[in-house]
């Protein structure tokens, strides 16, 4: 068929969802989060048992290889894929031990499984122009495995595939560069590819590649905690956190004066007087103050910088990651609040000494914090463990 534009979209009928899509996934699939793949075709044999050790401890999806008898002497825990790396792709009963074969596009014929072993086909494309994008796009919608590999820097063509392949009910895999590049085409249009290939170059790789793609933890306990102490302090420093992401009104960041506990912030979403709101932004507390990064880790407010990342909460313990936009530190009069956690533990928060200023409650509740008073409750994080550069540690630390 021939084109006579270059504009892909103008091409692409979207897909309903339907029920027989969904059971045409692949048997075997992984769950619905990223998963990702090692391409050991050019490791040095020297290296080669590390790196096949390190995919299994990492618990990798796949491992891709041209050696059949590396793919036989896998667990059951890994999916093998071989990658024959000839024109001729021949599935014979000698290949049982594959469970996807992997084929360049053209020579695909039916994306069905390729005989009675039960391998599946991978479709391998190459995107360089409009026509292998065309390629591509159709290919997602036919293939359960389709492997991508683009020749520009650009996302662009990532974002048209994954639109193509929405209900589709197959599985897209694009070949990474490095670390950096396979967390950026994780998050391309929010649900990024499937899945991720690479070729690496140590163990640690293998590692690091696996944290990518691994689930980060999306839930916190947070606990009530009721108000002893509130007290104005006079003039000091505090910190306004601007993030690159529009923020729930229930969403706070966790800061406090203590590492052993901190108060959940109310973003400024909540209307104010006589200005428009900033949806982004936590009026967080003062400079001193910890608050909750990823990791489990914590870090000073005067620490922070654009684009490092911090931890949006909601009121029902949910978490996402944000990235920090900007820090604005400024000297403003200051607010004291102490609070007692349910085991006794005393923690305190000093934040800007105006109205404006808000920390959430049981329920999402929104309070003011000039008008706290003691037995009010408020919500909070407890955990037992003390911090030393960020890190938690278990030894006495006394924080008052």
């Amino acid at each position: 068929m021939s084109h006579t534009t270059d504009i892909v979209t103008d091409d692409i009928t979207p897909l309903e969802a339907t029920a027989e899509r969904a059971s045409d996934s692949p048997e075997k699939q992984p769950a619905r989060e990223h998963f990702a793949w090692v391409d050991l075709r050019t490791v040095a044999s020297g290296s080669l048992d590390a790196m096949v050790a390190a995919a299994i401890h990492q618990r990798i999806d796949g491992i891709v290889s041209a050696d059949i008898d590396l793919l036989d002497s896998l667990p059951p825990t890994v999916r093998r894929i071989y990658a024959p790396g000839h024109s001729t792709v021949d599935i014979s009963g000698d290949h049982v031990s594959a469970d996807i074969v992997l084929i360049p596009h053209g020579e695909s014929g039916d994306p069905a499984p390729a005989t009675g072993t039960g391998a599946e086909t991978a479709v391998h494309v190459v995107v360089s122009d409009a026509d292998t994008l065309r390629d591509a796009c159709e290919t997602v919608r036919r293939a359960p495995w389709t492997l991508l590999t683009f020749t520009d820097p650009t996302k662009i063509p990532l974002e048209i595939v994954i639109a193509a392949a929405e209900n589709s009910g197959g599985r897209t895999v694009t070949v990474v560069n490095d670390i950096e590049d396979a967390a950026i085409v994780k998050l391309v249009l929010e649900h990024g590819s499937d899945g991720l290939l690479l070729a690496p170059q140590s163990v640690e790789d293998i590692a690091t590649l696996a944290d990518v793609i691994r689930p980060s933890a999306d839930r916190i306990e947070l606990t009530e905690l009721t108000v002893t102490k509130v007290e104005h302090i006079g003039m000091g420093e505090r910190a306004c956190i601007d993030t690159c992401s529009l923020l729930a009104q229930d969403e706070g960041c966790l800061i406090g004066s203590f590492s052993t506990g901190m108060f959940l912030s109310c973003s400024e979403t909540h209307p104010l007087p006589y200005m428009p709101t900033r949806p982004f932004r936590w009026n967080a507390g003062a400079v001193h103050s910890y608050v909750l990064v990823p990791d489990n880790r914590t870090r000073y407010v005067s620490e922070l910088a654009a684009g490092q990342p911090i931890l949006a909460v909601r009121s029902t313990g949910e978490v996402r990651e944000v990235r920090i936009g900007r820090v604005k530190i400024e000297r403003r009069p200051l607010i004291s609040v102490s609070a007692t956690a349910p085991d006794g533990r005393t923690i305190n928060v000093i934040a800007q000494d105006d109205w404006h200023v808000r920390l959430l409650g049981p329920g999402g509740s929104v309070n003011n914090v000039t008008d706290l008073v003691p037995g009010d409750r408020l919500l909070g994080y407890a955990p037992k463990e003390s911090r030393h550069v960020g890190l938690p540690i278990t030894e006495f630390c006394d924080e008052r």
